[in-house]
């Protein structure tokens, strides 16, 4: 019997090896009357050849386990995979007791002794079972494999994270190197920013995909739904993803309706997956490619349609192309980037509103298309919501505290901070912190979660226990995304939830949000485009 196991439709079936013709007759009589499906073997080469094209059951006569029978039959038996337990129906006229019997249960394993002469009622009942018990190890094979081609995946995704870290954290030392042995000019410091930057925008996202696979594969990503239009969402897919189509040279075109449509959607997750499309779109194109964005209305949907000239998608792959850690391409020269995870995601936040999406492509080398359809907004709102009046805020210093264990994180913060004109204090620990929040006064503190001793929970609670004249903004600043660390954060008496690496402009924004705003009137709406 092969590794792989059972190549055609006839895997349940049952062979039957008899001597005599009137033994093989009369024993397809019972099984077709039990709706068995048998099939006779003439002889011991017949048998084997048959049971290494896949069976279910074998029912043998004593008769035919004569000369080197048994010994080839426990050849066929010691070939069998580990999920494969081949089983044998032997009718014998001695019983458990005779010498054919007990040869058969010592060379072929899984055997079921039936006593001749054998009722009709008791056959049937041995060949079901059989090939039930059978029936059940291709269901162990098949859920064997499915683990083994997930092990698989998991492993060359774990390969591939480790290489998609290492890609931006060597420009990121080298930046850092440069810092360390030279003091570069004005120019060459804003050159390795930018450098600093993009890098840490590429950590972040992958970082940022890793947590959101998490929470689909929990079922916990949230909808912020809201009213928006198509051409928003695709304006800013676009922006997004433009700088990396514009680095290979690709050339987009875009096509929307004229007229406005309207979704029912969370524009920032459908954002992120026309995103994602067009970045696979730039990433698996040829340099100087083409990619095709058209939306249209279908009925009572909305079909947006990215297309690209690229590496295309092999036939075999596209059924299984939106399954986590699937990777098109995993070749060592890959240059491409990606986890595996980004179309798991696609199909994750489409079929959450209600969507669906689907891939296409003729072949190999010959491009490919996604089209993802979502329930249009048929109702068109007769007014847009009013813009908010903008709050003007004085950029006055302020004091601000910032608790972490991971001293390069404090200190690099707290010198932006200070480069922003705000008073800055550090603390190591909740301890320290609650000393310093006593002689400080901070207006705004910055709390890490994970440290040492006291945890950011029992600090914020006691801040907020204490607290007497003032109340100071408390802003978690955390790695731990989980929702059930939010809902902690609310009820120990955070502000603020932020994850590192939290933006400081983000920072900045929520410290100067604090102060008591001036509410002035708000500009002129501009003209929708």
């Amino acid at each position: 019997m092969s590794a792989a196991g059972p190549t055609h439709p006839d895997s349940l079936r049952l062979l039957v090896l008899a001597p005599t013709g009137r033994d093989a007759a009369n024993t397809l009589s019972v099984l077709a009357r039990g709706r068995m499906s048998a099939q006779i073997c003439h002889n011991v080469e017949a048998l084997c050849d048959e049971i290494e094209a896949g069976a279910g059951a074998v029912l043998i006569t004593e008769e035919a386990l004569v000369s080197d029978a048994p010994n080839r039959l426990h050849a066929i038996v010691t070939r069998q995979p580990p999920w494969s337990d081949l089983p044998f129906i032997v009718l014998t006229r001695g019983g458990p007791d005779s010498p054919v019997a007990l040869r058969a249960m010592e060379t072929l394993g899984n055997v079921i002794l039936l006593e001749r002469p054998v009722r009709m009622s008791t056959c049937i009942a041995a060949g079901r079972t059989a090939l039930r018990a059978r029936a059940r190890q291709y269901q162990s094979r098949a859920l064997l494999a499915d683990l083994q081609e997930s092990d698989r995946r998991k492993d060359e995704f774990l390969a591939m994270l480790a290489h998609e870290l290492r890609n931006p954290l060597a420009p990121i030392r080298s930046a850092a190197d440069i810092l360390g042995v030279t003091t570069p000019d004005e120019e060459r410091l804003e050159r390795i920013a930018e450098i600093l930057n993009r890098q840490v925008g590429n950590l972040t996202r992958l970082v940022d995909d890793l947590l959101d696979i998490s929470r689909v594969t929990r079922g916990k990503i949230q909808l912020a739904k809201q009213r928006v239009t198509l051409a928003t969402l695709i304006n800013r897919a676009v922006e997004q993803s433009q700088p990396l189509i514009d680095e290979s040279q690709h050339r987009l075109a875009v096509s929307v309706p004229e007229q406005p449509v309207y979704l029912d959607c969370d524009p920032t997750r459908i954002v992120q997956v026309l995103s994602n499309l067009l970045n696979n779109a730039a990433k698996y194109t040829p340099a100087r490619g083409h990619i095709w964005l058209a939306a249209e209305v279908a009925g009572e949907d909305v079909a947006i349609r990215v297309r690209d000239d690229g590496i295309g998608i092999a036939p075999d792959m596209l059924s299984r192309i939106f399954d986590l850690f699937m990777q098109v391409d995993t070749s060592l020269d890959r240059a491409r980037g990606g986890l595996g995870v980004g179309l798991t995601l696609v199909r994750s936040i489409v079929e959450l509103h209600d969507g669906s999406v689907e891939a296409d492509s003729e072949g190999t080398g010959r491009g490919s298309e996604f089209t993802i359809r979502l329930p249009r907004a048929t109702a068109i709102p007769s007014d847009q919501p009013k813009q908010a009046a903008e709050v003007v805020r004085p950029r006055t210093p302020t004091r601000v505290l910032i608790v972490d264990d991971n001293a390069d994180a404090m200190l690099s913060l707290a010198m932006l901070l200070r480069e922003s004109g705000h008073e800055v204090r550090t603390a190591g620990n909740g301890q320290t912190a609650l000393a310093v929040v006593e002689s400080f006064q901070p207006e705004a503190i910055i709390l890490d979660i994970g440290l040492p001793g006291m945890n950011g929970w029992e600090v914020a609670r006691r801040i907020r226990a204490a607290q007497r004249s003032h109340r100071p903004l408390v802003l978690a600043l955390t790695g731990y995304g989980h929702e059930r660390d939010r809902l902690r954060a609310r009820e120990a008496g955070f502000d603020e939830y932020l994850i590192k690496p939290a933006d400081i402009g983000t920072l900045e924004s929520l410290i100067a949000g604090h102060q008591q705003p001036i509410p002035v009137d708000p500009p002129p709406q501009a003209a929708a485009v």
